[in-house]
């Protein structure tokens, strides 16, 4: 068997297992492809999501299900106005009969962290949150301290109108790979949930159905797929025309742009694939881009960027 076979092999392998990981997430709870695919996306790339939506509508339960999915260490940190950035990171304690501090890690160290709730909180404890989203290390009495790997953030935000909450800033939007918004569930899915289970009393009796070494192997597998020269060219076409078009103040930034790239690489593993496609890129660019790109009028620029993909043509 040659090599290419192998490996082609081994990312039919892997995407089936990511359909299985699919599946056990759908049977806790409803959500749309729309939704759940670029989270699983962000999963295999190593990024962190926000998951929008208005109260109610399952964004914990979501972030809790795919979390109970994987055979890793999780924790959940409710954001609050009086949240501080020890209540995140952890804190030294004095050990009076040792005679020493030691260091009493927090919720931060673990390989999946549902932060809920992450625009109640004041930006100096989101802010404790950037380092450790973007270089998978936080600052400990001075000291660097690496986090679990792999290290996933799932946040969930509130309407900015809903009293108590606070804009998230720019620098930390670029932070999340995905962005993605759950609304309300169709009306046949809604009734079944009045009529079954309780969610949360099937999430308890749910097995992983994912291992750390196998998520791991899917990461290397997904970083592994081909982006062609002129896939990257399309990707600039599009770039470009966000920062020139006429109602935007802040266009996609080159590391979104990256971003976007390494994103539609790991969409092509999940479907089995070893090289991306310009169908990653579109299905992608909503989820990825959408929250990097700042109308000059404000509000979500989602609609404007299905729009300069739609007409941004692709040339292979």
């Amino acid at each position: 068997m040659s090599l290419a076979t192998r490996q082609s092999s081994s990312t039919l392998a892997g995407a089936e297992r990511c359909a299985r990981l699919v599946e056990a997430v759908r049977g806790i709870v409803t959500v749309p492809d729309t939704v759940l695919e670029p989270i699983v996306v962000s999963l295999l790339a190593g990024g962190h999501v926000l998951i929008e939506g208005i109260p109610g509508t399952g964004k914990t339960l979501l972030s809790r299900t795919l979390a109970r999915c994987l055979d890793c260490t999780f924790s959940r940190i409710q954001f609050t106005n009086d949240l501080m950035p020890s209540d995140v990171v952890g804190s030294s304690i004095w050990r009076a009969s040792e005679e020493r501090f030691d260091f009493v890690p927090g919720p931060i160290f673990a390989n999946v962290v549902l932060a809920d709730e992450v625009n109640r909180t004041s930006s100096r404890t989101l802010s404790c949150l950037l380092e450790a989203m973007e270089e998978g290390r936080v600052s400990v009495d001075g000291d660097p301290v690496s986090l679990a790997d792999p290290f996933l953030i799932l946040a969930t935000r509130n309407p900015v109108e809903f009293h108590g909450t606070f804009p998230i800033p720019e620098a930390a939007l670029d932070r999340f790979l995905t962005r993605v918004e759950l609304g309300y569930p169709d009306g046949e899915s809604e009734r079944a949930l009045y009529q079954g289970d309780a969610p949360q009393t099937r999430l308890d009796s749910l097995e992983p159905v994912v291992s750390r070494e196998e998520l791991l192997a899917w990461m290397a597998g997904a970083r592994a797929a081909l982006v062609s020269e002129p896939l990257t060219q399309y990707a600039y076409r599009v770039v470009q025309a966000t920062r020139a078009h006429d109602g935007v103040t802040l266009g996609v930034s080159p590391r979104a742009a990256m971003s976007w790239l390494h994103a539609a690489k790991a969409r092509a593993f999940l479907h089995g694939r070893e090289y991306a496609l310009p169908d990653d890129l579109k299905a992608l660019a909503r989820p990825v881009l959408g929250h990097r790109v700042f109308l000059a009028g404000g509000g979500d620029a989602s609609e404007l960027v299905d729009e300069i993909v739609a007409a941004t043509p692709v040339d292979l």
